[in-house]
């Protein structure tokens, strides 16, 4: 005796894979666009923080340029460009900020009068990297 499966089980299965598949893609899209996001969170966060480091150990001011025309971020001392961030290639997202610069004094402390928010958006997954005035990160 042979032992296959019919034609009607097959398609019911069929169905049943079609239905699960069409609730789980659009999950898993949202889920790859959070994942994006937060990985570039995190690379700004750590260019910040770098940059703040850098100002530091070199007792002189540090700058960080945010270019959201290429989505890139810079950090310099003086005339200098140490550390080049590309995050919206990287992880395909697009960057907009309050202010297109901040700089970190010798001591670490951030120089101006003004909080720097940076808005990194991938499709409907947003979230925000703060610096305040004092140089520190929240997000």
């Amino acid at each position: 005796m042979r032992r296959a499966f019919t034609i009607v089980e097959l398609t019911i299965t069929i169905c049943v894979l079609g239905v699960l598949s069409a609730i789980a893609v659009p999950w898993a899209g949202e889920l790859l666009d959070r994942v994006h996001v937060r990985g570039a969170v995190v690379e700004i966060e750590s260019t910040f923080s770098g940059a703040r480091h850098i100002a530091i150990a070199r007792s002189a001011q540090a700058t960080v340029d945010i270019d959201t025309a290429t989505q890139t971020l810079y950090v310099s001392v003086g005339a200098d460009t140490l550390r080049k961030r590309r995050v919206g290639a990287d992880h395909g997202v697009q960057l907009s900020a309050s202010r297109v610069r901040m700089s970190y004094s010798a001591t670490g402390m951030g120089y101006g009068a003004a909080n720097l928010s940076v808005f990194v958006r991938r499709n409907a997954s947003v979230d925000t990297v703060f610096v305040s005035r004092l140089g520190r990160l929240r997000h």
